[in-house]
């Protein structure tokens, strides 16, 4: 929606890491190419008979761009596609004000927040360099009390307190939280220690008398693990199921790509000039389709190979060789799979 951020957070893949083609993109996208993406999307939801698609609104901060653009969007969306289509945006808070709010409310637009918990000031701060908990704070106080309201996403840090910054999340009363690993690969690896704080949260959310909310990652290894499906990026052997169409209109992969190196995510198309169809057909694209065929030999020889998957894709690079390799998370990885898998034995050893 916008290619600018009204935050500094210097872990962002956008602004901080490889590829800077955000500053040769237009800073909103316009209604042309708005109403374009939305024929794409149509014409694909069509041909493939898709029972239902998921739009989310992102950025930069989504919300720059206006809450009445935003809501023509999901309107023209709505119109073109011939299947429900739900609409998300994901925002960082600070600009989301009562009448946004219901403005986005009145629009079907569900609202997912970035908050990082008890260290979120140590990252995620505007340009001045002060934090931005507090206006976050003063946005989820409006958030958590609305049917707009879709959940929380957790960049985690390690060197913080797992737990408390679990039960800080969750004094928010999200429906949902997504953990995020940073974005790192095998030319920068990441800090020690993600997997045992992964885990510490895991046995607090896991032992709770009661579900307090779902916690994507979580729910999709246990899944795996008991021969189900998956949702996220983060495990599994899925097809990948995501497109990003960016404000000037190129067709790209999983923006996320783009911690790796200049141009990653980078397809060539247009939805002016191309399919989603069209992009499935990128190498990119196709690397994504194939399962197990992605994978290194040493993943393939893994016990947990189709748990993990190899975990993020982006995690997977190395200068030189490409993506067909582990995640620079595999130890990780491995030890979470390896605890949720104790622990769900443990469970239902006892329930038998």
């Amino acid at each position: 929606m916008h290619q600018r951020c009204n935050l500094a957070c210097d872990y962002c893949y956008v602004y901080e890491l490889a590829d800077q083609s955000w500053r040769d993109r237009p800073r909103v996208i316009s209604p042309a190419l708005w109403r374009a993406a939305a024929r794409r999307i149509g014409e694909h939801a069509a041909r493939h008979d898709l029972p239902h698609v998921r739009v989310t609104l992102h950025g930069g901060e989504p919300l720059l761009a206006g809450v009445t653009t935003l809501a023509q969007i999901a309107a023209d969306l709505r119109a073109a596609v011939p299947c429900p289509v739900t609409v998300g945006l994901q925002t960082n808070g600070t600009a989301l004000s009562a009448a946004t709010l219901a403005a986005l409310a009145e629009a079907e637009i569900s609202v997912a927040v970035s908050l990082d918990g008890v260290g979120h000031d140590k990252h995620r701060r505007f340009p001045s360099g002060d934090g931005s908990f507090r206006a976050v704070s003063a946005a989820l106080s409006l958030l958590c009390t609305s049917s707009a309201y879709a959940g929380l996403l957790c960049v985690i840090d390690p060197s913080s307190d797992p737990v408390a910054t679990y039960e800080s999340l969750i004094e928010w009363q999200p429906p949902a939280i997504d953990f995020l690993l940073p974005h790192a690969n095998w030319a920068s690896p990441p800090s020690p220690g993600c997997g045992a704080w992964l885990a510490s949260v895991f046995d607090r959310w896991y032992d709770a008398p009661r579900r307090e909310t779902s916690v994507r990652l979580f729910e999709d290894l246990m899944s795996l693990l008991l021969g189900g499906p998956g949702r996220s990026e983060q495990a599994g052997l899925a097809p990948v199921s995501v497109a990003v169409i960016e404000t000037d209109g190129s067709l790209e992969q999983v923006d996320a790509l783009k911690s790796a190196y200049s141009g990653a995510a980078s397809t060539g198309l247009s939805v002016l000039t191309s399919s989603l169809d069209d992009l499935l057909l990128h190498p990119g694209m196709v690397a994504r389709q194939i399962g197990p065929a992605a994978l290194a030999p040493s993943c393939l020889a893994c016990p947990v190979a189709s748990v993990c998957g190899a975990g993020h894709y982006a995690h997977r690079y190395r200068p030189g060789s490409g993506f067909r390799h582990p995640t620079v998370y595999c130890e990780d990885m491995f030890l979470l799979i390896g605890h949720i898998r104790r622990r769900l034995a443990s469970s239902l050893s006892v329930a038998l």
